[in-house]
């Protein structure tokens, strides 16, 4: 069996039914068009991922059992830097091959798409290995990751590639808001890992209430942080890829957010009670 061609038909019988309902356009060329399809399906399977974490939280971490379906355990550090890693790789290898193809290198598109690459520089090669005590990650959660984070990685960097900014595109107050929120959230995310390292002591395992910082006022800082900078993200491209990521990324980190404060109140008897969940004040 030519699995290339099945693919290539499935692409262009998806295409045909997207066209139908009106949300791809038969005139644009091949590549905008499948960048379009796997954004339609990021959107279709945050929501879907969305419904199920609310039920059954994803098996990593604190949740990952003796046994799991996903398969063997990976060592924590190693998990995460092979299922990061392609956000970082995927889209310079982009670039690199657009500049050996004699393409221009547009000044705002590198900005933007920096910001993108520079948290999965910080995930790849920082937060992987400065994590303590980490639980095996099952082969299967790790490889999932692996897939989507190269899949992501395709779409931000081309739909940035594939739409025109503008000189003045920078100084936008709605993109300058975006970067803004972008920076204080990654900033909110390193903070609150930092946090949740110093918890324990080298070679130290088990959990403890986080206290300092945005812990003060959510259960759920780090993953706050992170949504806050992908929505500032959003903002500074406006791009389909960059919405479809936003939301998978708050579909995700939600429910997990939500695991989580029921975790730690049935944990610990001393939990904060005004502790809100994951918007500071709100929820």
């Amino acid at each position: 069996m030519n699995y290339e061609t099945v693919f290539l038909e499935f692409l262009h019988f998806t295409f045909d039914l997207l066209s139908k309902c009106g949300l791809i356009s038969q005139e644009y060329p091949a590549e905008p068009q499948i960048v379009q399809l796997l954004c339609f399906l990021m959107f279709l399977v945050g929501a879907l991922v969305f419904f199920i974490l609310l039920f059954i939280p994803a098996v990593y971490g604190r949740y990952t059992g003796p046994k799991s379906w996903f398969g063997f355990g990976v060592d924590a550090k190693i998990a995460w830097f092979l299922q990061e890693s392609p956000s970082f790789l995927v889209p310079l290898t982009v670039y690199l091959l657009e500049y050996r193809r004699g393409k221009e290198i547009i000044p705002n598109q590198m900005i933007l798409a920096g910001l993108f690459v520079l948290h999965y520089w910080q995930r790849t090669f920082i937060y992987s290995f400065m994590i303590r005590g980490g639980k095996p990650t099952p082969v299967g959660i790790c490889g999932l990751a692996f897939i989507f984070c190269s899949v992501n990685g395709y779409i931000q960097v081309r739909s940035i590639q594939l739409k025109h900014f503008d000189d003045a595109w920078l100084s936008n107050p709605i993109v300058i808001l975006g970067i803004t929120l972008y920076f204080i959230g990654l900033a909110i995310n390193i903070h609150s890992d930092h946090i949740l390292r110093s918890l324990r002591k080298p070679g130290e395992a088990g959990y403890k209430i986080p206290k300092g910082g945005l812990y003060n006022y959510v259960t759920a800082a780090n993953y706050f942080g992170e949504a806050l900078e992908w929505f500032g993200f959003l903002l500074a491209v406006q791009t389909l890829a960059s919405a479809a990521f936003s939301f998978f990324t708050l579909a995700n980190l939600l429910p997990r957010a939500i695991a989580h404060h029921r975790w730690y109140k049935a944990k610990f008897d001393d939990y904060p009670k005004d502790r809100k969940i994951f918007f500071p004040f709100l929820f």
